[in-house]
């Protein structure tokens, strides 16, 4: 059950994501010398807004937390004005575009860094030992160190869990380092449940957990970063080929609900699910679809590659299409969302 306070934080914690996202695109905007008109946080009627009057910026916090957006002259077409984005350099171009997805993503790392140096310890791919109802022990060892998983190597041993649930409701094949020799252990099984209709496998061992140093930090560090973002986009191809279906997607009112729930649990699982969700954002900015970073970003590239822009005009639409099947694609998640609710 969520609490006031849990969705007070869920609330405080999206927002700061949204505020990096949005400061990225900003910062660069800024250092480009792109005219920007407003930067806001959240959607919808204002709460209150400010103008400087040395840059004419309009600054303002809105009553929807669900979004924010960096105003640019020249964003969405052809634009007279010297400092508007669609007249500066196609690198520059990129820059500001990619920047909201590089602060999700840099500040996601950040994150991950400081949660594995409060929990004092990083994890290792070795099993330590197997929970009383596992399965897995018939074929695995404890000592087994996990090199591979279906002939993919694993980065870290998040990357090794991830795998095995979302891939270990079917027998797997898991390549171990056992007495110094590589061994392959065919058709390795798991136990599987269901959480919100999906169905996932069941880790039923432990790995062993390594002395804490800087340099192991580090390395986990980017590991783990990199096993979340695999994960997200397998999980991304998986939701696209219809294993999960809309009941595997969660919106802004989804995201906030689980961040409420987890928020009364302590402060290292808020920060350990700002890391994932802010991963989550600067990958998912990413795709090169309409309206999003990424497919401005792909028009960009295009751009570079012929050697000539493309009509402005032909960009606007393809975005405005794509930005009304975002919102009808959110609305329905949304409706999604508040039905788990009850």
């Amino acid at each position: 059950m969520t609490t006031i306070f849990g969705i007070l934080i869920a609330i405080l914690v999206f927002g700061v994501m949204i505020f990096l996202h949005e400061l990225g695109h900003y910062l660069a905007a800024r250092a480009c010398k792109v005219k920007v008109l407003e930067f806001a946080v959240g959607m919808g009627p204002k709460i209150v807004s400010w103008t400087s009057k040395k840059t004419d910026i309009v600054y303002s916090l809105r009553w929807l937390p669900i979004g924010g957006f960096t105003a640019m002259q020249g964003e969405d077409g052809e634009d007279p004005h010297p400092d508007a984005l669609v007249n500066k350099p196609r690198w520059q171009k990129l820059c500001v575009l990619f920047a909201g997805s590089f602060m999700n993503i840099i500040s996601g790392v950040i994150a991950m860094f400081i949660v594995l140096t409060m929990t004092g310890r990083v994890g290792t791919l070795e099993i330590s030992n197997f929970l009383g109802d596992s399965v897995s022990d018939r074929w695995l060892l404890e000592g087994d160190e996990i090199v591979a998983i279906n002939g993919k190597k694993m980065v870290d041993y998040n990357d090794a869990a991830n795998t095995i649930m979302l891939d270990g409701t079917k027998p797997l094949d898991i390549t171990v380092l056992r007495d110094e020799d590589k061994v392959v252990l065919k058709g390795v099984q798991f136990k599987t449940e269901e959480q919100e209709g999906i169905k996932i496998a069941v880790l039923d061992f432990q790995f062993k957990a390594a002395p804490l140093s800087f340099g192991a930090l580090c390395k986990q560090t980017v590991t783990q970063s990199i096993s979340t973002v695999k994960m997200i986009y397998k999980t991304l191809i998986e939701l696209i080929t219809g294993k999960y279906g809309l009941k595997g997607v969660s919106g802004p009112v989804g995201t906030v609900s689980v961040i409420s729930e987890v928020a009364v649990t302590g402060f290292v699982n808020i920060l350990y699910l700002f890391s994932f969700i802010s991963l989550n954002l600067g990958v998912m900015n990413l795709l090169p679809l309409p309206a999003l970073d990424g497919g401005r970003i792909l028009f960009t590239l295009v751009e570079c590659i012929i050697r000539k822009p493309l009509d402005p005009k032909f960009e606007g639409y393809v975005h405005l299409v794509g930005m009304i099947l975002l919102l009808g694609f959110m609305a329905v998640v949304t409706v999604f969302d508040v039905i788990k609710l009850f």
